[in-house]
């Protein structure tokens, strides 16, 4: 069983367990043997002749087109960064014996979710193709979980087993995740900020001056701890619930999620950290619920083309 594992840092956007079953010593390489084989059974069981439909398909919610503020910061940069973090992240993790080896069954399941996701990431991001998508556990109190720029996804026991989540709820979250990513909302944030803080107009930003291109590089633990704003949400709510209903998981499912999360909240509860960055409220529980028709045809198409011994 996973120890946990409670880091002194505030990460962005778990139950009792027994402490002498610590996770196997076996991850301790920064790109191990489970990463790489994850990702090639999604190049083998979803990125192919699937990934290329679902990359041209025509999107069903309308979330309009991402902001052009964050080419001020390089995505290059930024990801580069952002493996960084996830490596020492990790790392962190797998010393205290709280990082989820391959054959713990969560961290499984979380990876047969994510293959079925991935291959209608594209359709958002044609760069996503590109990226080495890794899903990851970490043993944790916490209800949290996040994905970074260039597809680096971990979830924390705590959001799993403090809220009893089923595999669509799950599929949610990482849409949800996903799609912060996708959309580069990471990205966009950290562009305004900076050139707010540097006191630079859009225009002479466009034009090419100067510093802003490098912030990326020397973020520290800022990228897991940006804000979020209301349309940031709304998009990622939105983007996510497709993304999880083309994988075949059931729409109404992101709507009992964020019930969920708001029951979370209460009884002087302290905010979870996946909610301090990620505000909750009515407010988008109506959005989802409005956008739910629109993405229900493509769940009952996903159901149609699974396999009938993987629905039975």
């Amino acid at each position: 069983m996973l120890r946990h594992y409670d880091s002194s840092m505030c990460w962005r956007c778990f139950s009792n367990l027994n402490a002498s079953d610590p996770l196997a010593a076996s991850i301790t390489e920064a790109e191990g043997s489970s990463r790489r084989v994850f990702l090639n059974q999604l190049g083998v069981a979803g990125l192919g002749f699937t990934a290329l439909l679902a990359g041209t398909a025509q999107a069903q919610v309308d979330v309009g087109q991402a902001s052009s503020m964050r080419k001020l910061i390089p995505a290059e940069t930024l990801e580069a960064s952002a493996r960084q973090q996830y490596r020492q992240t990790l790392g962190e993790a797998d010393s205290k014996g709280a990082l989820a080896p391959d054959d713990y069954p969560q961290l499984k399941r979380l990876r047969a979710i994510a293959a079925r996701l991935i291959p209608y990431t594209a359709q958002w991001n044609p760069d996503a193709r590109k990226w080495k998508w890794e899903v990851n556990l970490i043993g944790s109190k916490q209800l949290n979980a996040w994905c970074m720029p260039g597809g680096k996804i971990a979830f924390y026991t705590g959001i799993l087993d403090q809220l009893q989540l089923n595999d669509d709820e799950v599929a949610m979250i990482m849409g949800h995740e996903m799609a912060h990513a996708l959309r580069e909302h990471s990205r966009e944030r950290l562009a305004k900020s900076k050139a707010t803080s540097m006191g630079l107009s859009v225009a002479s930003q466009l034009l090419g001056l100067g510093q802003i291109g490098d912030v990326a590089a020397n973020l520290g633990t800022q990228l897991l701890t940006l804000k979020y704003g209301r349309d940031d949400e709304t998009e990622a709510d939105l983007v996510g619930l497709e993304i999880a209903a083309r994988g075949g998981f059931k729409p109404e499912a992101s709507v009992q999620l964020w019930k969920k999360m708001l029951g979370a909240t209460g009884g002087g509860k302290a905010q979870p950290s996946f909610l301090s960055t990620h505000p909750s409220g009515n407010n988008r529980i109506q959005e989802l619920e409005a956008n739910l028709p629109k993405v229900a045809h493509l769940y009952e198409q996903a159901q149609q083309s699974r396999p009938a011994a993987v629905l039975n």
